[in-house]
């Protein structure tokens, strides 16, 4: 058949071969380019989803390191005073949980919720939500474990726990949410505290259960710390200084002590203080209690000072315990009328008992006969102006004036303990040298590093320098037993036993918003020394805050000083020496 009807039929066809051909090809297209996409551009995702299906990776965490104190009545010898506990974790997936009411009813007793609480958190199908109940005890876990609801997990997880709360609680610092050490030794030796995680990469089958293991890296824990705080030592000071504060009526305080052969802490107790258990009930405005008064706060030291300058000019020859010398009742540096505490001149007297009567007219008179320079570089080699570097963190340097900017008057109002501020930890260590023949050392809290692959790393005492010469300290240590047995010092005595020592009665200081000048009304009294005096076996520094109702230290921190004296040759069993 021709004709028309027939050549328009034929182009009709030709219309729809070439749709299809196009419809081919650009189906083809797509398809090529689907394939190009998923083979080549999206390969790792897939391969990924593909491993995943098949594929677990675990993390092992590490168990953080033991901390102990040192309990010389214990059987080892230690006691841990910071240590891991188990908790557990409720995590819930709300997609795998079939009768969410039943879930929620059966939970709600034994977490503590109201079901409706549950039931507001899992009433969805999110494949996750954050665990609802954290930190619950293994016997609450264990309930739920064996409930074996479907979409219900329990998750362990390492809970830092101090067994004596506040105790030491300064030296310690606590661990924080992140399980981060905060503060002391938990901040200062953190990374070792904490270890190492490992992982273990294997296949799992259907139902996410392991079957091979394809590689492991073992967990390395955290090391183990033995402090050089002894427990017993460490509870008795916060005793004696509770009652202090309580009964003088002060603002804070402080005790530490120290053994001067060695620079290991014994003790370091400040008040107020907090529980680190209960470290994130403290307030924002309250939360400079975490800071550790004996390192961190400064104060200008007060009559203190005065052993520590006297031992500059014996040392320089410039005087010896029994040179005398008249003095008033005052004297003027550079226009600035200085006085004795209670204006009284002394009149003659030895160098002795310029300490015994904390006289402040004969300390200026003794900073004269060493000049600037040399007083100044004592100063350093003490080692005011700049840290101990004790293994704590948060220590501050005081404040040492630079040498090109002194002036007679601040060399004559450092002489008895102003115009200069220090930490009660840098007061302690510079006593410490006199009691250990004129050799500084290192401050330090920690004796020994156990780890399980090295053993026991002990930590060495570091001594510093030799700050003055073995004749001077011992010069020096005769006339501190002079000051507590016929000066200001007379109540932090022992019977039977020879204590070196020197009180401080320092006024505070006035803000500059206030004027600048001194408070009339407040005042830090302190009692720094060393005993027994022949054979130092402990060194030690008592600081009240503002006591309320006696106006010097000879009746507040030398009588503290000396009751925490005697306990301490009581509980070591020190022979009397006398």
């Amino acid at each position: 058949m021709t004709g028309p009807y027939v050549e328009k039929n034929n182009d009709e066809n030709s219309k729809r071969i070439t749709y299809i051909l196009i419809g081919i090809f650009f189906i083809a297209g797509f398809i090529t380019f689907k394939l190009f996409m998923k083979s080549i551009v999206e390969h790792n995702q897939y391969l990924a989803l593909a491993k995943n299906q098949y594929y677990i990776k675990e993390q092992n965490p590490s168990r953080r390191g033991t901390i102990y104190a040192q309990d010389v009545t214990a059987e080892d010898k230690l006691f841990p005073i910071a240590i891991n506990l188990e908790k557990f974790n409720v995590s819930l997936v709300p997609k795998n949980i079939k009768d969410k009411k039943e879930v929620a009813k059966n939970l709600s007793p034994i977490i503590g919720m109201k079901e409706s609480e549950i039931m507001d958190k899992i009433n969805n199908d999110k494949p996750y939500i954050p665990p609802i109940k954290k930190r619950i005890e293994k016997e609450a876990a264990d309930k739920i474990v064996d409930l074996k609801m479907a979409g219900v997990f329990i998750e362990p997880e390492g809970v830092r726990f101090y067994p004596e709360d506040s105790l030491a609680c300064h030296i310690l610092g606590f661990v924080n949410a992140e399980s981060r050490g905060n503060y002391g030794v938990e901040a200062f030796y953190d990374d070792q505290l904490r270890g190492r995680g490992g992982t273990i990469e294997g296949e799992k089958d259907t139902l996410g259960r392991m079957i091979s293991v394809l590689n492991e890296e073992d967990v390395k824990n955290g090391t183990d710390l033995v402090l050089t705080i002894e427990r017993n030592v460490e509870y008795m000071a916060h005793e004696k200084l509770a009652a202090a504060i309580e009964k003088f009526q002060a603002d804070d305080g402080s005790i530490t002590i120290m053994e001067p052969q060695t620079g290991k802490i014994l003790a370091m107790v400040a008040l107020p203080d907090y529980n680190p258990n209960k470290y994130n009930e403290v307030p924002p405005d309250q939360q400079n209690l975490f800071l550790n008064p004996v390192i961190s706060n400064v104060f200008e030291p007060g009559s203190i000072f005065k052993p520590i300058i006297m031992s500059f000019a014996v040392n320089e020859g410039k005087v010896e315990p029994d040179t005398q010398e008249v003095f008033s009742n005052m004297t003027v540096v550079q226009g600035y009328e200085i006085h004795t505490a209670q204006d009284k001149a002394f009149g003659r007297e030895t160098m002795t008992q310029v300490l015994e009567n904390s006289d402040n007219v004969a300390m200026v008179w003794v900073s004269d006969q060493l000049g600037n320079d040399t007083m100044y570089k004592y100063l350093t080699d003490y080692g005011f102006g700049f840290k101990t570097n004790i293994d704590l963190t948060g220590e501050t340097t005081g404040d040492l004036m630079e040498l090109k900017k002194w002036r007679d008057i601040n060399r004559a109002t450092i002489s008895f303990g102003q115009g200069i501020s220090v930490t009660p930890l840098q007061i302690l260590n510079a006593i410490s040298a006199i009691a250990n023949k004129g050799k500084l050392m290192k401050p330090y809290v920690v004796e020994k590093m156990v780890r399980k692959e090295q053993g026991e790393v002990e930590i060495k005492p570091q001594e510093i320098k030799q700050v003055v010469s073995e004749d001077t300290a011992q010069k020096l240590g005769g006339m501190m037993v002079s000051v507590v047995e016929r000066g200001h010092g007379k109540q932090a005595g022992v019977a039977g036993y020879k204590v070196a020592g020197k009180t401080g009665t320092a006024q505070i200081p006035k803000p500059s918003s206030e004027g600048g000048g001194y408070y009339e009304d407040r005042h830090i009294g302190s009692f720094a020394g060393f005993f027994p005096a022949d054979s130092p076996r402990f060194a030690m520094i008592v600081r009240l805050t503002n006591p309320k109702n006696t106006e010097w230290a000879e009746s507040s921190a030398a009588p503290t000083f000396g009751e925490m004296a005697k306990w301490l040759l009581d509980y070591y069993q020190i022979p009397p020496s006398q």
